[in-house]
């Protein structure tokens, strides 16, 4: 059973922020048919290490970073730079839903894949576009990378430790985070139009820029300068309004407290001891809290130095203090709770054995999401496709192939 049952995908995108968009709706069980170039491939197929291992231990040809983007749909292998190739591409489009792509700007127009060109012969066609910067613009004809974008649209300016403690500056987050929403809003798009051709009956053109996406994703911190015009500074993990609210080093790694309210204030002060400090003029409450900053972090700091992480998130939240551990991603992956949603999948994998997998995060009741694949060898369902869809045989596939074409 899955949600899209009926709904055919081509996707033509590389890399992260495409392939995770068609992830999440391979996920969803939509048909999802990833077209590749012959004997290339995905540009991730070949970022590694680390490489995937099969049964005996060996490493095999799938880069984790491919694994991470690409589970659930089918490879087929397609030259549509050549005529032949652009048009046996036309031919599954005359098929499909949703068409996703992540060509610089105007790209596909030589080979009459873009959206105006392929309307007519599709009218109920969704073609998604994912690009650095938008199809308008005077940054439209840029490469779009997320680091670069985290950049130019003011995500590293407030991530990082502030400017005047050692090693502050701005930073890039530690996930390609840009792409992977971008990914997340192209697919709700396309999910938008999916509903909305359900009346119409017409297809839409959906134009998705990562630069767009990073400035919609500052929230509240973009929204507190429009309406302030006052720059947000660098915290780096403590927060501007909320003391104390940061991250703190123990005997044995670092723990994030973050205190909400006076009550909560109390109650670790209890847990370490120092029930007096909640009954100082300086700390009891949040404001007076914030003013002395510089005098109670200190304070706090002392007494966690002597605490185990673990043993203190326990403490802390038997008596409901806001607490966790930092935890490395071995300790993710071992986390109970991560463990008991288990996140973690391993599924069949054609030359690895099995290839682990990090479940979609949105669980539904009954049997909503179709089980899990691994993702695609380079071309694996290139015949099976071509057969299915296009009805060719043995004979006019080995001619295509003898072409270049597949």
């Amino acid at each position: 059973m899955s949600l899209l049952p009926d709904i055919k995908v081509l996707d033509l995108t590389r890399v992260l922020a495409g392939p995770w968009c068609t992830q999440i709706l391979a996920d969803y069980g939509a048909t999802v048919i990833k077209i590749e170039k012959p004997g290339v491939g995905d540009d991730t197929r070949h970022w590694g290490p680390p490489y995937a291992k099969d049964a005996d231990g060996n490493l095999s040809s799938e880069a984790a970073y491919y694994l991470s983007a690409n589970r659930g749909k089918q490879s087929v292998t397609l030259d549509f730079s050549k005529p032949a190739g652009a048009a046996l591409l036309r031919q599954l489009i005359l098929q499909a839903d949703v068409l996703i792509e992540n060509y610089k700007v105007g790209s596909l127009q030589k080979y009459g894949l873009d959206y105006e060109s392929l309307k007519s012969l599709n009218p109920r066609l969704i073609y998604c576009s994912i690009t650095g910067f938008g199809q308008t613009g005077p940054y439209a004809e840029r490469a779009g990378y997320d680091f670069a974008i985290q950049g130019i649209g003011g995500l590293m300016s407030i991530t990082g430790e502030r400017a005047d403690l050692p090693g502050g500056g701005p930073q890039k987050v530690g996930v390609a985070v840009v792409d992977v929403m971008t990914g997340m809003y192209a697919s709700s798009a396309i999910l938008a139009a999916l509903t909305n051709r359900a009346s119409s009956g017409l297809g839409r053109y959906i134009d998705v820029a990562l630069l767009d996406v990073q400035v919609a994703m500052l929230a509240n911190v973009g929204m507190n300068y429009l309406v302030s015009e006052t720059l947000p500074k660098r915290w780096g993990n403590a927060h501007p309004n909320i003391v104390p609210y940061q991250t703190f080093p123990t005997a044995d790694g670092e723990i994030v407290i973050a205190i909400g309210n006076d009550s909560q204030f109390r109650n670790f002060c209890k847990v370490l001891g120092k029930a007096e400090w909640s009954a100082d003029t300086r700390f009891c409450n949040n404001p007076a809290r914030v003013q002395h900053r510089e005098i109670l972090i200190p304070m706090i700091t002392e007494q966690l130095a002597h605490w185990d992480k673990f043993a203190l998130a326990a403490a802390l939240e038997a008596l409901g203090v806001p607490c966790g551990p930092i935890n490395n991603l071995a300790q993710v992956f071992v986390d109970p709770q991560v463990q008991a949603r288990a996140m973690r999948v391993d599924v069949p994998h054609p030359s690895a054995g099995s290839v682990p997998q990090v479940r979609h995060p949105v669980q539904f009741s009954g049997d909503a999401i179709a089980p899990m694949r691994a993702p695609p060898l380079l071309g694996q369902h290139t015949e099976q496709v071509l057969q299915r869809m296009l009805g060719l045989d043995i004979e006019q596939i080995a001619h295509l192939r003898a072409q270049g074409l597949i």
